[in-house]
């Protein structure tokens, strides 16, 4: 079927790379025409000629082209893919550097020490925003899958102020249970399970093999394995001690980024000090930093495929469909294959119990011909509730308050929720310090 796949943000090979090669493995979308779209030219020559080229590895006639002009791709899209980082990780760094000099540091700080700062946040909901209502010009019956973060503050943000756009959030981290499955002996197509929540804070609270419950199976291991297990995993890991024992506290268990420092490391009581980390086998930081020094090695080496036509790209990324959601839901509306995908929406009909309706959570959806259909969910346990309003749906709806009005005074009290904030000096200071950095001038200006 051809439709119109537009990329916002498509300069990041790798990527790219994974829904080409997605594209080209899902048969009812190989007629699709690709439209990437990047600022930065070079990255994006890289992109369309890499991705070309494993296209026709991959023995699939796609029609990939590039531009920088953000209009024009979209112009006519039947779905938006939003993957855009504005500034890059430099940015990010430059904050975090100031923060830590105020006495901010990782674990359990989502809005400073984590890749949803508010310093990025503003110039993402602005860039956000922009994209919804160029949708609204040139492609209003289009799809926006939001890939970009912060998915939790983004959807929950443009789905109140423009109910009438076609959009949900989209993110993998649940995705990552296919990484406990192998530890457990057990065959991921024979598992089933709930893994609801908001975005970078899902609890399994349901999961069966063969049909029968198997949180036995995990309690069996637990009893029997883990402890040689933790003496070999690394720091950080999705799957170390402290997952384990957030699973022993609350009866559902932490999947993805929500207890790792792609999740912003929560909760703070586990990273209280250096001591309190090493006892839990936790070092977010240095996490983050191989993190970022592992991303920059894969695209080192994409860019080196890219750059000589005697290696395969298919050999790089793979001949197998990844584990990302935005080509199964594309297939799911535009050519009616019915799919179950994790999706980002608001919680308009309670589907995750306890979460307000006008505040975005991640559920399971039903997807096909009739649209996106997000599936109620099972309440999760009252202290987890209390801890992702806290945590979770507050500061959020804090940085959007202050966001809308402008307010500076409300920015500085979305610090302050950090729970490495001591006192509004602190805070304050580092807002400041943050909002005189050359790159902010138009957050500076916003905040006045």
């Amino acid at each position: 079927m051809s439709i119109k796949i537009s990329v916002l943000g498509a300069g990041s090979s790798v990527f790219s790379a994974n829904l080409i090669k997605d594209i080209c493995l899902t048969e009812s979308l190989r007629d699709s025409d690709i439209c990437f779209m990047d600022i930065d030219e070079k990255r994006l020559r890289a992109a369309c000629a890499l991705c070309s080229r494993l296209a026709g590895e991959l023995g699939t006639p796609l029609k990939i082209t590039g531009t920088t002009d953000r209009d024009a791709c979209m112009r006519g899209a039947d779905f938006i893919v939003d993957t855009i980082l504005i500034g890059g990780y430099q940015h990010y760094q430059e904050g975090w550097d100031i923060a830590e000099k105020w006495g901010y540091r990782r674990g359990g700080s989502l809005h400073v020490m984590h890749d949803e700062a508010f310093w990025i946040n503003f110039h993402q909901l602005r860039m956000m925003e922009g994209v919804v209502q160029d949708m609204k010009r040139f492609c209003p019956d289009a799809w926006l899958l939001m890939v970009a973060n912060p998915v939790m503050a983004g959807t929950t943000y443009l789905r109140r102020k423009y109910p009438e756009i076609k959009m949900v959030g989209l993110c993998h981290g649940t995705s990552m249970i296919r990484f406990l499955l192998p530890m457990l002996g057990i065959d991921p197509k024979k598992v089933t399970c709930q893994i609801p929540g908001v975005n970078h804070f899902v609890w399994m609270n349901h999961f069966y093999y063969e049909g029968k419950d198997a949180f036995p199976i995990l309690d069996k291991w637990i009893r029997e394995h883990s402890a040689e297990h933790f003496k070999t995993c690394k720091h950080s890991s999705l799957y170390g001690p402290k997952v384990f024992d957030l699973y022993r506290r609350y009866g559902v268990l932490p999947i993805g980024d929500t207890a790792s420092p792609g999740g912003g490391s929560w909760g703070y009581d586990y990273h209280s000090s250096r001591e309190v980390e090493e006892k839990w086998k936790e070092d977010p930081k240095g996490w983050f930093a191989d993190y970022l020094k592992s991303n920059e090695a894969r695209v080192a080496r994409i860019e080196e495929v890219a750059l000589d036509p005697s290696k395969s790209v298919a050999e790089l990324v793979g001949r197998e469909k990844s584990y990302e959601p935005m080509i199964p839901l594309i297939e799911s509306l535009a050519c009616g294959v019915e799919h179950n995908v994790i999706v980002n929406v608001l919680n308009e009909r309670g589907y995750v119990p306890g979460i307000p309706n006008d505040f975005a959570v991640e559920v399971p959806a039903f997807c096909g011909r009739q649209g996106v259909q997000p599936i109620a969910t099972d309440r999760l346990p009252e202290p987890i509730l209390a801890r992702a309003m806290r945590d979770r749906v507050a500061p959020v709806n804090m940085e959007l308050a202050a966001y809308d009005a402008h307010d500076l005074e409300m920015l500085v009290d979305l610090v302050m929720m950090d729970p490495w904030s001591r006192s509004r000096e602190q805070a304050g200071g580092l807002v400041h310090e943050i909002l005189a950095l050359p790159f902010h001038a138009e957050m500076k200006e916003w905040y006045r």
